[in-house]
């Protein structure tokens, strides 16, 4: 069972590394995803901000002290950007994207959410060892 815990542990780094590095080798496609109510001036500073949040908390699941509090950022940090994910999915003609992978997409952040909770609440080694009755 651990394994599988590494191995989710695995997919939250990638998604979270690959993706933060993404603002800053593509930054121009995220800011065109902001929801326009978000006024024009912030997207740029808002995706540099979170790019480097996705890498920080990237990292900061690898290290076992922080994983379980870095877990409720990743977490906080998927929420938050959900309406950019929304507002993709709603225009998909505008990126010239099939909505029904964006909706996948979106369905699949509840799915990373979950990923995130479990792979990152592993149990201590210690709790592992038997106690006597």
């Amino acid at each position: 069972m651990r394994f599988v815990r590494y191995a989710g542990l695995f997919v939250v780094f990638a998604w979270f590394m690959l993706g933060g590095m993404g603002h800053f080798l593509n930054t121009e496609f995220f800011v065109q995803i902001m929801p326009p109510y978000i006024p024009y001036f912030l997207h740029k500073p808002l995706v540099f901000f979170s790019g480097v949040f996705e890498v920080l908390f990237a990292m900061g699941v690898l290290i076992p002290f922080f994983r379980k509090w870095v877990g409720y950022l990743l977490i906080a940090l998927t929420v938050a950007v959900t309406p950019a994910n929304v507002h993709m999915w709603l225009n998909a003609e505008i990126f010239s994207m099939d909505e029904n992978a964006l909706l996948l997409r979106l369905m699949f952040q509840v799915v990373l959410v979950a990923i995130i909770w479990w792979s990152t609440r592993m149990p201590s080694r210690d709790s592992q060892v038997p106690q006597p009755a």
